[in-house]
């Protein structure tokens, strides 16, 4: 993917059937970028991981918030959680924190959020976070964000989630699930348009790029529950 697309500091613009964006001097054009006003974010909430995965989650929330992009995301102040937070803020952005009510009584939630909307359970976290979005990107994590990721991966499976869902790949961290799923396909556990659902990304400015790129899906695009 051409990296520049997303380096530009001018939001993403919108006229009628077609779409253009700045590319320093060049204009880049498709057919219809899709309008993303915010994106749901999963990611880790260690404070022990490499560099490299809070560098990237930082570019990932500054590009979100230089193209105009709300945050929604888990609400915690830790981790690449906290990283991505930081940098939308920083650079003028708005985040929507969502999180149950026992871990704000913990006091993990992060202050100074645009909004907050504390739920009882993680399953009704995750629901929300997928209606109030129009598209999920998943940054490295643990098994929280896993179960996050899978949940709706799987929701799109079925043809109940129809938005563009992406990986980012940071330091290859992905390529061990990219190859279990891959496997699930060739040894007919999925169908094959299974490997659509999903796109997986090397970086943050390939991520953006894809979710206003990646078309939605339609209810009559549904893979197969069973083969």
């Amino acid at each position: 993917m051409n990296n520049k697309l997303m380096d530009n500091e001018n939001p993403i613009t919108f006229d009628g059937q077609r779409s253009t964006v700045n590319v320093q001097s060049s204009m880049v054009n498709c057919l219809k970028f899709n309008e993303i006003k915010a994106v749901s974010v999963f990611c880790a909430s260690s404070t022990q991981v490499d560099g490299a995965y809070f560098e990237a989650a930082s570019r990932l929330g500054a590009l979100l918030a230089k193209h105009g992009v709300t945050l929604v995301y888990g609400g915690g102040a830790v981790g690449l959680m906290g990283a991505i937070c930081d940098a939308v803020k920083a650079h003028g952005g708005k985040a929507i924190g969502v999180i149950p009510r026992f871990m704000v009584e913990k006091g993990w939630l992060r202050p100074g959020l645009d909004e907050v909307i504390e739920v009882e359970t993680m399953a009704e976290r995750k629901r929300i976070m997928s209606e109030i979005s129009d598209a999920a990107i998943a940054l490295p994590g643990g098994v929280g964000t896993f179960d996050e990721l899978m949940d709706i991966v799987a929701l799109k499976k079925l043809g109940l989630y129809l938005k563009p869902i992406v990986i980012v790949n940071t330091r290859g961290y992905y390529q061990p699930l990219a190859e279990l799923l891959e496997r699930s396909v060739a040894e007919n556990f999925q169908d094959k348009k299974f490997c659509h659902v999903w796109k997986m990304t090397d970086t943050p400015e390939e991520a953006v790029e894809t979710i206003f790129s990646e078309p939605y899906w339609t209810e009559d695009v549904i893979v197969k529950a069973a083969l």
